[in-house]
């Protein structure tokens, strides 16, 4: 661990924890991230404090498939101090709790973010910082993710206050699971240690209540959700990596990441497709994309203001479903999420295009690692 991170987690004691009401459980033993465990649900929908690293991830956009108006990015994060592991006490901080929020509006050309951090012993009864381990259920303070099943209909709710903007978020499920990788055991490195497990709910139906400069509307639109916990994620010659979650408009759904080295060459790839038509039937099958079988290749860039990091704003990209290109609606998406994560990144509403130039779906870019390198668990 850094001498940084080790000052930020050691200075955390003034952050709120909680009422710690019951007592604290002994810390169970690290269990990895392996090959061959079968993810089972509800319980892999909650929290796993024995990973270092966990976020639950979602991102949409609102409007129509021809003119979106609005994109927006929720990520609640956990990651593992062990810096008390020992220590019996229900106050030790055995946990950090972030959440980033964001809103794109097309319309006014701008870029909203907020963050969160906390610390939170474990305990899942803590207030007003915790996550279950038994569903997905996260909250800081009056910031909240959680799912919910209704009538045979599963969703994903999320309350968002933030300052200048706020966001209530309704995501419905409305094609299975889509498990990443080798059933959900997903590789992002040489070494087999250097994975994750990770499922995705793509093709989401959103819809969004929206608080901005005043304003109250209602808007409904497509989101994808993610949800990723890992011991050991990077490469130690991985400095960041690029991905996107594109809905496509007849359904399918493409996944596409490559961890990046300090000369920009690609360290690994991964990601996978899945067929419209077959989900619409109820099929979770996907199409895994093997590493080399993705060919990233930037284009035009932009520099940001406010930290001087240039990032790609178009992107070619062969895959073995197709040829595309990604293309970011909105250059000024970076986040500068020094104040809880530590991070710099870019995470903006993109849209994805055919080898014809038309769009055929909309989702989320995200690249890190261009203005630091990136520091994960």
């Amino acid at each position: 661990m850094n001498a940084a991170r080790r000052a930020l987690l050691l200075g955390l004691a003034g952050l709120p924890c909680g009422g710690f009401t019951q007592p604290v459980q002994p810390v169970q033993p690290l269990q990895p991230v392996q090959r061959g465990r079968a993810l089972a649900f509800p319980r892999d929908h909650g929290a796993h404090p024995d990973a270092r690293t966990e976020w639950w991830y979602a991102t949409g956009w609102l409007g129509t498939e021809a003119a979106p108006t609005h994109g927006f990015q929720l990520t609640f994060f956990r990651s593992r101090t062990d810096l008390a592991r020992d220590d019996p006490s229900r106050f030790a901080p055995r946990h950090l709790l972030f959440a980033h929020a964001a809103l794109t509006d097309l319309g006014a050309r701008r870029h909203h973010h907020a963050q969160r951090i906390a610390r939170w012993s474990g305990d899942e009864a803590a207030r007003p910082a915790f996550a279950s381990t038994r569903d997905a259920a996260v909250a800081i303070g009056d910031w909240s993710f959680a799912r919910e099943h209704e009538r045979e209909r599963e969703r994903w709710r999320s309350n968002l206050p933030a300052g200048d903007f706020a966001l209530a978020l309704d995501l419905a499920r409305t094609q299975p699971l889509l498990l990443q990788g080798d059933a959900g055991f997903s590789r992002k490195g040489p070494e087999e240690r250097q994975a994750s497990h990770y499922y995705s709910a793509p093709q989401l139906a959103a819809t969004a209540r929206i608080t901005l400069a005043g304003r109250r509307l209602q808007s409904s639109g497509r989101a994808w959700l993610d949800h990723e916990w890992s011991e050991e994620l990077l490469h130690p010659d991985a400095v960041g990596w690029d991905w996107i979650g594109m809905n496509l408009f007849d359904g399918s759904a493409l996944t596409a990441f490559a961890l990046r080295r300090a000369d920009g060459s690609a360290l690994w790839t991964g990601g996978s497709w899945r067929d419209g038509a077959a989900a619409a039937a109820g099929s979770a099958a996907a199409r895994s994309f093997e590493p080399g079988e993705l060919r990233w290749t930037a284009g035009r860039r932009w520099r940001s203001p406010a930290t001087r990091a240039e990032y790609p704003m178009q992107w070619q990209l062969a895959t073995p479903a197709g040829r595309f290109e990604v293309r970011s609606l909105l250059d000024a998406q970076e986040l500068d999420a020094r104040g809880s994560s530590g991070a710099v990144y870019w995470e903006g509403l993109a849209e994805l295009l055919d080898g014809r130039g038309q769009r055929v779906g909309l989702g989320y870019l995200e690249m890190t690692g261009y203005a630091a390198r990136l520091r994960v668990g």
